[in-house]
């Protein structure tokens, strides 16, 4: 079960698994990844890498599933659920050292980390996401330099060599849910009016 917080989960969970790769870089202390906006200034002591979520869409892929029916004994009242929502998030991960090569090094073991670690799931999760059979696929999904500037612009910063990065299959699940008696008779009626049983 994956509730409405799967979205920072995710946030926290790449937090985590990027922090703990840093730890083999130089210069000390050791960089960090951290969740930005973007908005504000971001400083470079320890160098870091942002993790801007830029944008969540609906994986169209798995729109149209069917409710989701639970009965826990066929007498009993049968519970019908919606579909959980699945997303696909997207992270603009940028590198902020105050030196090129630096920030190249950061990009550099991101790439490898993420490369490598590609699927993420149980004890690297966090939060609700930690306790859920979900897994989390990264894949690179780079920008052209157009929508790249789109980007920056739309947060009045000057452009900034980035990874972009596109996570999912991410569920929340839905809290609708209705229940239903099982069918216990049935009567057909034929078009001359006659009644079956």
């Amino acid at each position: 079960m994956a509730d409405s917080a799967a979205i920072s989960d995710v946030s926290r969970t790449l937090q985590s698994v990027l922090t703990a790769a840093f730890g083999t870089l130089l210069p000390t202390p050791s960089p960090i990844a951290e969740i930005h906006d973007l908005r504000d200034t971001v400083s470079t002591v320890p160098a870091r890498l942002t993790l801007f979520l830029f944008e969540v869409v609906e994986d169209a892929t798995l729109r149209n599933r069917q409710p989701v029916r639970s009965i826990p004994d066929p007498q009993s009242i049968w519970t019908l659920e919606r579909p959980p929502v699945s997303l696909v998030l997207r992270y603009l991960m940028t590198p902020w050292s105050g030196d090129p090569l630096t920030d190249h090094r950061l990009l550099g073991r991101t790439l490898q980390v993420l490369h490598d670690g590609a699927i993420l799931s149980g004890p690297q999760l966090q939060g609700s996401l930690a306790t859920s059979s979900q897994a989390i696929k990264l894949k690179l999904a780079p920008l052209t330099l157009e929508e790249s500037s789109r980007i920056w612009n739309a947060i009045q910063r000057p452009y900034r060599l980035s990874l972009t990065y596109d996570v999912r299959v991410i569920t929340i699940d839905s809290e609708v849910r209705k229940e239903t008696a099982p069918v216990r008779s049935r009567t057909l009626v034929s078009s001359t009016g006659v009644v079956a049983p």
